[in-house]
């Protein structure tokens, strides 16, 4: 009892040094506050937010709905963000077993052999177990224990990773959303666009035909010598420059439909679609609501928001490290040399339990530049939230501003397609009659035709402005 009063008198000073000592630790970064949204956007007075609609009632064509339903089931991007959910799940199962003891059993046997001559072989030959029987040699151990170790989380390290853990398992979750929501707005822009392309070929095979007319009616005013070759092979060239872009259009409709395919997860296939609903859809009705809707509607800016929780518990579980861990360790068991000695209690019963004390002395600058790295990980999370959200606020301004000057475009477009397809009529009967060249057939004619192709297109970047000012808005992963 006294030795062991001793051992307490001695070591209970140099435990209180090791704790002065290594709770010398830096200071965490300061992190300022983000600045403050600006409490609308530019030109718009909405309240309401259309980011909070489900994408099945924003969306109203059915066949694109059907597309988006099978690309949330097969798409395999999709699917392996949802492996990285199950990843960081894991994470928090391992950081929650390191605040609990490590608990075990083991069962060992082994020989042993020491010298004659030694302090250990001298002391056992004149060991006992029985009334003239010595220590058995080679020595012989078996034995059957189990064994406890804990560290005890004085410091909040282990709680404060095990926190961490969570948010970034939050965080993984936020990740899913956003790459549903980008995925939703890239199937429907894919749609869009090959709707559109299905229009601009009718649009080219209808000129083809109006050009093959004139066409013909050129060769019979060359045979009676009112039109030259010159003037043949002008719209013959014509013709064939249509015919080029038709089976260009045909190319780019193929490779919009194996995008689709590739979205949906699934070899190439004819994408159902109704070619003819075109011009007659109507852009949804847009709200932008309020900035400050942006943090709660967006996964990207929540998982930015759950990073940066996660960077400041990685700073303080790392600042810990700087302080002494305190650990205990325990056994209980059987031990003998026999195995017919194995069970004889209490002479073969052991057991034992010690606590430590450790600090870093020593090698402190890899634990000080953790720690500065961590605290370098934490002020990266804070810029990268802070540009999540200044993006996002400017990706829906943009859209906002984009949505009103293509809905000018549009009707200014539409203005024009209808003059210049009048202007094709005019152009015919007064070339029949030999009032115009054919010139102005052929430019008339052209015009008309790049006029309606991009007013197509017009009406494709319409719907798609409304689809990314949707996406912008958060909406789609719900």
């Amino acid at each position: 009892m006294n030795y062991l009063n001793k051992l307490y008198y001695y070591f209970l000073p140099i435990g209180l040094a090791l704790v002065v000592v290594s709770c010398k630790a830096p200071a965490i970064a300061p992190t300022q506050a983000s600045p403050a949204l600006p409490e609308t956007f530019i030109g718009s007075t909405d309240t309401a937010n259309t980011g909070k609609t489900p994408w099945k009632q924003f969306f109203q064509d059915p066949y694109l709905n059907d597309l988006i339903a099978a690309a949330l089931q097969k798409n395999q991007e999709l699917q392996i963000t949802l492996q990285e959910i199950e990843i960081a799940k894991n994470d928090i199962r391992v950081r929650k077993g390191a605040l609990l003891p490590t608990v075990g059993v083991k069962a060992g046997a082994g020989i042993e052999k020491v010298g004659r001559y030694t302090s250990q072989g001298a002391g056992d030959a004149s060991t006992e177990i029985m009334p003239g029987v010595e220590m058995p040699d080679p020595l012989n151990d078996f034995t059957i224990a189990a064994y406890a170790n804990w560290e005890v989380d004085v410091w909040k390290k282990l709680r404060n990773a095990k926190k961490a853990a969570v948010s970034r398992y939050l965080a993984t979750v936020e990740g899913k959303n956003f790459v549903v929501t980008n995925l939703v707005a890239e199937v429907a822009d894919s749609y869009y666009e090959l709707l559109a392309l299905d229009n601009q070929l009718d649009i080219v095979r209808q000129n083809i035909t109006l050009q093959q007319r004139a066409l013909e009616i050129v060769k019979v005013q060359k045979e009676a010598a009112r039109a030259t070759e010159l003037a043949v092979q002008k719209f013959q060239a014509e013709v064939l420059g249509s015919q080029n872009l038709e089976f260009v259009i045909l190319q780019r409709i193929k490779e919009t439909e194996n995008k689709i395919n590739f979205l949906l997860g699934r070899y190439p296939q004819e994408i159902a679609r109704d070619k003819s609903r075109f011009f007659n859809l109507n852009p949804t009705e847009v709200k932008a609501g309020l900035p400050s809707q942006l943090l709660s509607n967006r996964p990207d800016i929540k998982q930015a928001e759950l990073e940066l929780a996660a960077a400041k518990l990685d700073v303080k579980a790392a600042r810990a490290e700087f302080y002494p861990s305190l650990g205990i360790s325990a056994s209980y068991g059987l031990q003998a040399f026999k195995p017919s000695y194995l069970f004889t209690l209490p002479e073969s019963l052991l057991y034992s339990l010690a606590g430590d004390i450790a600090a870093p002395l020593i090698n402190r600058n890899a634990i000080k530049a953790e720690f500065k790295n961590a605290n370098s990980r934490q002020l990266q999370a804070l810029y990268n939230y802070e540009r999540t959200i200044l993006n996002a606020y400017l990706e829906v301004a943009t859209q906002l501003s984009k949505m009103e000057n293509l809905n000018k475009n549009y009707a200014l477009q539409t203005q024009q397609v209808a003059a210049l397809s009048t202007s094709i009529n005019i152009a015919n009967d007064l070339f029949q009659s030999a009032r115009v060249d054919y010139f102005e057939v052929l430019m008339t004619q052209r015009d008309a035709l790049e006029t309606q192709l991009e007013l197509v297109e017009t009406k494709k970047e319409q719907l798609n402005a409304v689809v990314h000012m949707y996406r912008d808005l958060g909406g789609g992963w719900n």
